[in-house]
């Protein structure tokens, strides 16, 4: 019996590819998600993002706000079938107000993907998610969007990712021009020329002519000068890139490029079915075991989100689980490493963004939807078995921070929900001021905009109106010797005491100078600008 699981075991994680799609906001991640999912077969039609009105709109933004302003601010996750892969696509908010939440799905993804916009090169959101990827040491795999747009010289493109990121690149294929000229890409894999017609506004997958890069037939066809510069560009590469080092992309020091445009399908195919030949398999992963394998016999998990309301009709409260190790079954009981209660976990749900459906079973690399009334909180680990835990996922230094008001009394249950929930999931930190008397929520965050979302949630999910009062802080820093240190400190000017999730103690600092003075006036508190969340707290 055993070693059927083990076999059962090995070759579903065999067939399974995790990964997460890191960009710069209006690189085109939420396109490249939709058209990998229409070549994957989970969808039929794609929706532009900035959809037309007979179009329909975007799979993977499913709140209002979203797709009204045209931008990812949740993480989602995709699951489809391709190739008898099963892959799960972590798609993450590209708005830099929420890369907290792209920081934590990064946790759950064995690999990246960089997409980067053809025109504008490597942008800031994207330099600070790589190295977020670069701490993790994830494969990291790298397509060049907007083709079918004027844009930069393609070797110019591959210097500047070496040069600014350390990366060594190796291009897996080649644009055969750029903009309106832009007709298709050379698969360096198969030495073969890959020629796309357009479709109507990119909904339908990209009709495409093959020819062998020593085709005869190739030259009449191509323009002259789009012929020669690309035999040019081909032996450039040869002579002074890199050769391709699978090793080296598993332990992300290389990253394989691919060139294309996710508006017009053009290379998106090529891209899919080289990064399940290429991409990392789920890994081993740290744990107070050790590293677990994911043949691992037992179930194990942990929770790296909570989204409230996903279905507005169901007021319903979703934990997504990263499965690890071992098989997962509908309707077991598991072991919460951080409460030590046993959980049934009997409504498990496959996700498709907004969409759910029933699930039986699932494996190391997969992630499920389980139901959640207020057990999980981000960085939980759920096992079966030995007791274990993994690592807790890191809440960082918010910025920006306010009371949050309820003006109408009579709304005040609502308001309480409605804050603990949107506090449960992580939209925004939320934390209290230490002095009791002092009963509001204060928002704590890393951008404007998560403000703008938790007051237009709680409006359109909870029907509470909300007023926000700033507080003129502009540093968080967490008190990692606790409260008796804090005491012992006595009055600290200047400052603000509040208390967060976990009743941990922060201080509000009015800028870097006032934390800098008061680390000096106080050299015995240990300060840090992370805060560990889940497993290790209790």
């Amino acid at each position: 019996m055993a070693t059927e699981l083990h076999t059962e075991l090995e070759e579903a994680v065999r067939l399974r590819r995790n990964f997460a799609i890191i960009s710069h906001p209006d690189a085109g991640k939420t396109t490249l998600t939709e058209k990998l999912l229409l070549y994957g077969g989970a969808i039929h039609e794609a929706g532009a993002v900035k959809a037309r009105r007979e179009q329909r709109k975007v799979t993977s933004d499913w709140m209002e706000m979203e797709q009204q302003r045209g931008i990812s601010i949740t993480s989602t996750v995709l699951q489809f079938l391709y190739n008898g892969y099963q892959i799960n696509l972590l798609d993450t908010p590209g708005h830099q107000d929420f890369s907290e939440d792209t920081y934590r799905t990064l946790a759950a993804a064995d690999n990246a993907v960089m997409l980067v916009d053809a025109a504008k090169g490597l942008e800031t959101q994207t330099r600070k998610l790589f190295e977020v990827c670069k701490l993790r040491s994830l494969p990291i795999f790298t397509f060049i969007n907007k083709l079918d747009r004027p844009g930069r010289e393609p070797l110019e493109l591959l210097d500047e990712i070496e040069q600014e990121l350390g990366l060594q690149t190796y291009a897996v294929n080649w644009p055969i021009g750029m903009g309106d000229r832009f007709q298709g890409v050379y698969d360096r894999r198969l030495k073969e020329v890959h020629l796309f017609e357009r479709t109507a506004h990119g909904t339908k997958a990209a009709t495409e002519t093959i020819y062998k890069i020593d085709d005869p037939a190739l030259e009449g066809i191509l323009d002259a000068d789009l012929y020669e510069q690309l035999q040019e560009e081909l032996e450039i590469l040869e002579e002074i890139g890199a050769d391709f080092d699978l090793e080296a992309i598993h332990a992300g020091k290389q990253t394989p490029i691919f060139f294309g445009s996710a508006m017009t399908n053009f290379g998106v195919q090529l891209f899919l079915s080289a990064f399940l030949e290429y991409a990392l398999k789920p890994e081993p992963r740290a744990s107070s075991l050790g590293d677990l394998e994911p043949t691992y016999p037992e179930f194990t998990g942990f929770v790296f989100k909570l989204q409230a309301n996903m279905d507005p009709k169901h007021r319903d409260r979703v934990a997504f689980v990263r499965v690890c190790t071992g098989k997962f079954e509908k309707d077991m009981t598991v072991s919460h490493a951080r409460t030590g209660k046993t959980v049934r976990l009997s409504r498990p749900q496959k996700l498709f963004a907004q969409g759910r459906e029933s699930l039986e079973e699932a494996y190391a690399g997969d992630v499920i939807g389980l139901n959640n009334p207020g057990v999980f909180a981000i960085g939980d680990t759920i096992y079966c078995g030995k007791k274990l835990e993994y690592e807790g996922i890191p809440c960082f230094s918010p910025e920006l921070f306010a009371y949050l008001k309820n003006p109408n009394p009579s709304k005040f249950k609502q308001f309480q929900k409605g804050v603990k929930e949107l506090q449960e999931e992580g939209a925004v930190q939320i934390m209290y001021s230490a002095d009791e008397f002092k009963r509001e929520p204060i928002l704590a965050a890393v951008g404007q905009l998560q403000f703008e979302v938790v007051q237009h949630r709680l409006r359109s999910e909870y029907g509470v109106d909300s007023k926000l009062e700033p507080i003129p802080y502009s540093v968080a820093r967490w008190v990692t010797n606790g409260w008796e240190a804090l005491e012992k400190a006595g009055k600290i000017f200047n400052t603000m005491i509040v208390k967060d999730l976990w009743e941990r103690p922060v201080i509000l600092f009015k800028n870097e100078w006032n934390l800098h003075q008061i680390q000096g006036d106080h050299p015995h508190l240990k300060l840090s600008a992370i805060a560990p969340i889940g497993s290790s707290v209790k």
